[in-house]
């Protein structure tokens, strides 16, 4: 079975990676195929920097999460990779399942927190901290309207900034136009000015 290849746990690297060469990463999955699970480790080893950051930017900076996210990612990956199309980039194949994976964990029921749980916050802010919180409400605020976005344009839009992914990749995936994509990054970045200029009023 082509999962047993998958590392039990995926490691966290610290350097960043880029994505597999075409021809490395047809020569690793044919080894993974076949059961390989040092094929599994150098892809992942490969792949899990880029994924992991996309994932990080679209949970607003949740690092746990954002681990946790990848870990699923993988192991969806690992055990549908007989459905993969080879003709595919394996980075952006893997990056949609990331942002399914992330899909599901919003749409799930949460637990809601009491006053009791919740930290106690008493320190006051000290110098440069006005900056920095309000650096992250502008973030906070671009996330919310990003995933605010229509699902095509949403998939797009954090596909190539935030997962980091070539236009024509994004195309491929879609079985779109490259002119199409860049025609929804332009409309997709039309609205999110829009939705953080009236936020901002």
């Amino acid at each position: 079975m082509i999962a047993k290849g998958a590392p039990r746990a995926v490691p966290t690297f610290p350097r960043r990676t880029a994505m597999p060469e075409p021809s490395d990463e047809r020569s690793l999955l044919a080894r993974l195929s076949t059961g390989d699970r040092h094929a599994a480790e150098q892809l992942v080893e490969q792949t899990y920097q880029r994924i992991y950051a996309a994932l990080l930017r679209l949970t607003g900076g949740d690092e746990d999460l954002a681990a946790d996210l990848t870990q699923d990612t993988y192991r969806k990956a690992w055990q549908s990779l007989a459905r993969f199309d080879r003709r595919a980039a394996f980075g952006t194949w893997l990056y949609r399942i990331a942002y399914n994976t992330f899909l599901n964990h919003v749409r799930r029921p949460r637990r809601v927190v009491s006053d009791d749980e919740r930290p106690l916050r008493l320190a006051d802010p000290g110098p440069g901290q006005d900056e920095q919180l309000r650096r992250s409400e502008v973030r906070a605020r671009l996330r919310r309207a990003v995933i605010g976005l229509p699902e095509e344009l949403r998939f797009t839009v954090t596909a190539r900034f935030w997962g980091e992914l070539p236009v024509a990749e994004i195309a491929r995936q879609e079985a779109v136009t490259g002119a199409a994509i860049r025609k929804r990054l332009k409309k997709a970045t039309r609205i999110l000015r829009l939705k953080l200029e009236e936020d901002a009023a």
